[in-house]
C-alpha cells in the first residue's frame, strides 16, 4: 500500500525541517540549570547530539563498546568532527573517553553519571514537547500517533 495523494511525505518533511534546529537548542536550554549544578559547565546543543548518539549506539551495541566512528555515523558527520564534539562533551563532564578493551588503537565512549542525567532531562523535554503538541487531540489519537512514531523510528533506525 502506498500513501499516495495524502501529502504525508511532504508533511513529514515540513516537520523535520521545522524541528531539526529547534529541539536540541530547547533541550539544551531546558537542562542548563541542571547541567551547571552537575558540572559547572554550560550545556550546548552539540552536547545534546553527542549524548543522544552515544545512548542510541550503546543500546544498539547491547553491552559492546561505542566508538567515535559509531557516534559519527549516527550524527552523519566526519569522524574528526564527531571526535571534537565528543571532546567538548568530555570537557563538560557528560562523556568519558577510554581505550577500547578489544583494540588499544581505538577509543570507546560512555556517558558519565552527569551525562546520564543530562540525557534523562533531554528525554523529559522531548516528551513534554510531544505532549504539548498533541494535547488537544483525543487520547486514542495521541496513543495511536505515539505508537506509529515509535514504529516508524524503529523501522528506520532499528530498535535502538
Amino acid at each position: 500500500m502506498t500513501a499516495q495523494g495524502n501529502d504525508a511525505g511532504p508533511a513529514l518533511f515540513r516537520l523535520v525541517r521545522f524541528w531539526t534546529r529547534r529541539w536540541a537548542p530547547g533541550a539544551a536550554g531546558e537542562v542548563n540549570s541542571a547541567a551547571r549544578d552537575d558540572t559547572g559547565e554550560h550545556a550546548d546543543v552539540q552536547h545534546v547530539y553527542v549524548v543522544e548518539a552515544i545512548d542510541t549506539a550503546t543500546r544498539a551495541a547491547e553491552g559492546g563498546e561505542v566508538t567515535v566512528a559509531d557516534v559519527a555515523h549516527l550524527l552523519g558527520l566526519d569522524r574528526s568532527v564527531a571526535s571534537r564534539m565528543i571532546g567538548y562533551a568530555c570537557a563538560a563532564g557528560y562523556v568519558h573517553r577510554q581505550t577500547s578493551a578489544t583494540d588499544a588503537r581505538r577509543a570507546n565512549v560512555v556517558l558519565t553519571e552527569s551525562g546520564t542525567r543530562f540525557l534523562a532531562a533531554s528525554h523529559a523535554f522531548q516528551q513534554r514537547t510531544f505532549d504539548d503538541l498533541v494535547a488537544n487531540w483525543p487520547e486514542d489519537d495521541q496513543r495511536r500517533f505515539a505508537e506509529y512514531l515509535r514504529r516508524l523510528a524503529d523501522q528506520v533506525l532499528g530498535s535502538r
